[in-house]
């Protein structure tokens, strides 16, 4: 597995925002990856040459989604080695859940535990310090839960507080934060460790003329994990990066086959309806405006926030889907710069993008933070945080970011 430490650079950077007191903020944020590495230019051919497809049709078909999806990098649990020793998983029609589970399982654990003791270290306490354990996959099935098994490798107490939630796909990321939120904001002195972790070992399948939409997650979807270190009333050593203020979640009503995932014998069959982005372009803003209402001085005219006016940390579904919600808000280009990086280099890695994605944020406030022009950057310090999943489910935060205006 590959981890990084990128946020113990950013996380460094002194805040110039005071959070308010008894507000839950993000103190750290971390990731890890798989070690398999793939470019994206490379993806058709090793792929058909590994399910052993010589199909034109449906190499063309993916030959063209994975120039639409605009990834360059993704990575992945699937390997040529994994496929030498089970094979079936490349055959059509064979009962394979019970292998693919027992690679899944290790797998995400084994990517939860990387990137959680890199946002530890980022964050700078000890693991001693973690209160509550909040764990997100929709790559595993077992009993106990994933929650448990990665509480065992970090060596948390056993009195520590663990929530696990389950196949909430892409919204996870930001669930999970909203429910690292109540914890902190409820339990004074709690420090919440919010771990995510995805692999689509478990939904890999031949192609085949009868399900062309699997072509989709071919293209698109990546694994790895994300971490953060969510608390309340930080402690002069911590430098909390964002101020999780409301939150919000919503499903719509009659959408539940849109995204659409089943446990099978195969696997996980997992179907994505072509009418997704229409249907978060027809949603998102009454979503966001009422998460803006919760603003502490929305009453006040005159303080009201607006669009261009506020940062955006999306969950990059497609770029259908962003580009849907520019032109529905009419957000400038770079309002989603962030959003667009992380499909760019990790791909649609479900529950774990936002991570990545508030991860690109932070990085990008440093790097002005540095510029010999960065006193003439005005940083947002409002914005949202937001993510669609299965349900439909929108999951959105009111946040602030306590970056905006720092410097060195």
């Amino acid at each position: 597995m590959v981890s990084t430490n990128a946020g113990a650079k950013a996380s460094k950077q002194v805040s110039s925002m005071a959070p308010n007191p008894g507000k839950a903020t993000i103190l750290a944020l971390g990731h890890a990856f798989p070690q398999q590495l793939v470019m994206q230019d490379y993806v058709v051919d090793g792929f058909m040459r590994n399910t052993n497809c010589d199909d034109p049709e449906l190499k063309e078909k993916l030959t063209r989604l994975c120039k639409t999806t605009t990834v360059k990098t993704r990575y992945v649990v699937m390997s040529e080695e994994i496929l030498r020793s089970y094979p079936e998983l490349a055959q059509e029609g064979q009962p394979t859940m019970k292998q693919r589970l027992d690679i899944s399982n290790k797998a995400v654990t084994q990517m939860a535990t990387e990137a959680s003791l890199a946002c530890v270290r980022s964050w700078g306490g000890a693991l001693s310090e973690i209160t509550h354990l909040v764990y997100v996959s929709s790559s595993e099935a077992r009993f106990p839960g994933g929650d448990l098994h990665l509480a065992r490798a970090l060596g948390l107490s056993p009195d520590v507080r663990r929530v696990m939630l389950a196949f909430t796909g892409c919204s996870g990321g930001v669930a999970g934060l909203r429910v690292a939120k109540g914890l902190a904001e409820s339990c004074p002195g709690a420090r919440v460790l919010l771990a995510t972790s995805e692999t689509t070992i478990i939904g890999f399948r031949p192609p085949s003329p009868d399900r062309p939409y699997d072509l989709v997650g071919v293209a698109l979807f990546g694994d790895g994990a994300g971490a953060a270190v969510v608390g309340a009333d930080p402690t002069p050593l911590e430098r909390p990066l964002f101020e999780l203020h409301s939150a919000l979640q919503r499903f719509l009503p009659d959408t539940d086959k849109t995204i659409d995932g089943r446990l099978t014998e195969e696997g996980i069959k997992f179907q994505l309806g072509r009418e997704l982005p229409n249907i978060i372009e027809a949603n998102v803003e009454a979503f966001c405006q009422k998460l803006m209402q919760e603003h502490p001085q929305a009453a006040q005219q005159q303080r009201q926030l607006t669009y261009d006016g506020m940062f955006w940390a999306v969950h990059p579904g497609g770029p259908a889907i962003l580009t849907k919600m520019e032109g529905r808000l009419g957000l400038d280009g770079g309002k989603l710069r962030a959003s667009r990086s992380a499909l760019r280099d990790f791909g649609n890695a479900s529950s774990n993008t936002i991570v990545y994605v508030l991860e690109n944020m932070v990085e990008e406030a440093r790097q002005r933070s540095e510029t010999a022009t960065a006193a003439a950057v005005e940083e947002c310090e409002w914005g949202l945080i937001l993510a669609f999943g299965p349900g439909i489910t929108f999951e959105g935060i009111l946040a602030r970011n306590l970056q905006a205006g720092a410097r060195d």
